[in-house]
């Protein structure tokens, strides 16, 4: 078994992966064997060489111009948009209601990362952000799920696309709440890939043990790759999704709790725009906003990192000085599943973006685990949005953060995307609904409210009596009649 893996290794550089084999246990052995063997150690090569080739982005920034899109009905600026055809919102939730009722939708929400960063050592969807309650990210899609699919009649299918490093707690988790009473039945849950890192200064894959390679999960864009992937029966997720008569995916990311899951105004602007792929976008603050900008060039959408966006590019504006490249990805989608059914069919259809990063490695001649504390490492990523320039008719929806975009990424005490701002912005989207609606709220008073008892100011106004006073913390939870 070892002279086999060796032979097959040397013709790559990477035969050092072996260097440990024999201190291993059998268990040990059988984990390095799998992991060696799931790398396409010819494409890594082809990765590390053509690590310095310049991004596309690159040559697209001169030639980019606003895309097509739309504004959703909460959206108050005044800047006018490039449409392709003129649809109304009432028309677009008209058609997605329509969508919605017909069963045509299904939905996967992007759960693969952990929660390091806030210093919580758990999948984030486990994350407790609810102001009040306490609720975990998790709950709070998933009782957005709950809420649509009663609306609706049917269940949505719903897909969780876990990584390798949170899919076991992750499905523990969700077992152990009970899907937040969503049927066992039409949750998938799958792992997405991974792709291992290697040496800045050689190429070489690191080992993060004397049996297991440094590997991190494959991108957001891995998921194209893990709905489309076979199982023993040889049914994917997308074709179980095709039996049940899916046509449309709603997409979205666990850290933004204010995301609207499946909203018809979104759904039915991509359905009457006849687009194979429609992202949500948020105007930006500011030219050189960290956010990813989405543009048009030659007809078609691509996404430029802000890191690729020349700064000169990022500040050009129009005759009225609004910027020219404006529109922010938040990563909230909905792809026609034929055209994800497409794109997997193509080989390579999404290429592979470099991160250089600091990995801690096993150094070969000692033994020894490294930290480092520079970047000493490349790791490889797909980006969803990649598919964007695939896509027929794709266009954009701007939609506006206070009712749509609030994401979890920063460590408490930071000024922003931090747990405080967050909680914050729940407890502002919910007052201001609840005023709306006639009550009277007091300043500063935390307040939340679960998808099960309302989840818009219209169905706020079906619960709420006028004049009702809220003069502390509170949490509204009845489940929903709608």
């Amino acid at each position: 078994m070892k002279n086999d893996m060796l032979e097959n290794l040397k013709r790559y550089g990477q035969e050092h992966l072996l260097t440990f084999w024999e201190l291993l246990s059998d268990l040990e052995r059988c984990k390095l064997k799998d992991q060696i063997e799931s790398i396409d150690f010819s494409l890594v090569n082809y990765l590390y060489a053509n690590r310095n080739v310049p991004v596309e982005s690159l040559t697209l920034a001169d030639l980019a111009s606003d895309p097509p899109a739309y504004k959703f009905s909460t959206v108050t600026d005044s800047v006018s948009c490039k449409q392709r055809k003129p649809i109304s919102s009432k028309e677009a939730a008209a058609a997605g209601e329509n969508m919605l009722r017909c069963g045509k939708v299904g939905a996967i929400l992007v759960a693969g990362g952990q929660g390091t960063r806030l210093g919580f050592n758990h999948p984030k969807g486990m994350y407790p952000i609810g102001p009040v309650s306490g609720a975990s990210l998790f709950q709070i899609h998933f009782e957005k799920m709950l809420a649509v699919s009663k609306r609706y009649g049917y269940q949505i299918p719903y897909g969780i696309m876990t990584s390798p490093a949170t899919h076991n707690e992750t499905v523990e988790f969700l077992k152990q709440n009970n899907y937040f009473n969503l049927r066992e039945d039409d949750i998938f849950i799958f792992c997405q890939g991974t792709m291992p890192a290697v040496a800045i200064d050689s190429g070489k894959v690191l080992l993060e043990s004397k049996g297991g390679i440094a590997l991190s999960p494959d991108g957001h864009g891995g998921m194209l790759k893990a709905v489309t992937r076979k199982n023993d029966k040889g049914i994917s997720i997308l074709d179980n999704f095709k039996q049940r008569g899916i046509e449309y995916l709603f997409y979205n990311q666990i850290d933004n709790p204010l995301v609207q899951i499946c909203s018809p105004e979104f759904l039915g602007y991509h359905f009457l725009s006849d687009s194979e792929f429609t992202c949500q976008v948020i105007r930006k603050r500011f030219p050189t906003d960290r956010v990813g900008n989405i543009v048009e060039v030659n007809d078609r959408l691509y996404v430029i990192e802000y890191i690729d966006l020349p700064e000169a590019v990022a500040c050009q504006t129009n005759s009225d000085g609004s910027l020219k490249i404006w529109a922010g990805s938040i990563a909230v989608h909905i792809f026609n599943v034929e055209f994800l059914e497409r794109m997997s069919k193509i080989v390579n259809s999404l290429s592979f973006h470099i991160a250089r990063k600091r990995v801690s490695f096993i150094d070969i001649s000692t033994g020894k685990q490294i930290k480092s504390d520079k970047e000493n490492a490349i790791k490889f990523e797909r980006f969803i949005f990649d598919l964007l320039p695939f896509a027929e008719n794709a266009v954009v929806v701007e939609v506006d953060p206070f009712n749509h975009y609030s994401p979890l990424k920063n460590v408490s005490g930071s000024l922003s995307d931090s747990p405080e701002t967050v909680k914050n912005n729940i407890t502002a989207l919910h007052t201001d609904w609840l005023r709306k609606a006639g009550a009277i709220v007091e300043p500063k008073i935390p307040i939340e409210i679960s998808p099960l008892f309302a989840d818009s100011i219209e169905s706020v106004k079906q619960k709420i009596k006028a004049g009702t006073v809220f003069n502390k913390a509170a949490y509204l939870s009845t489940p929903s009649r709608n």
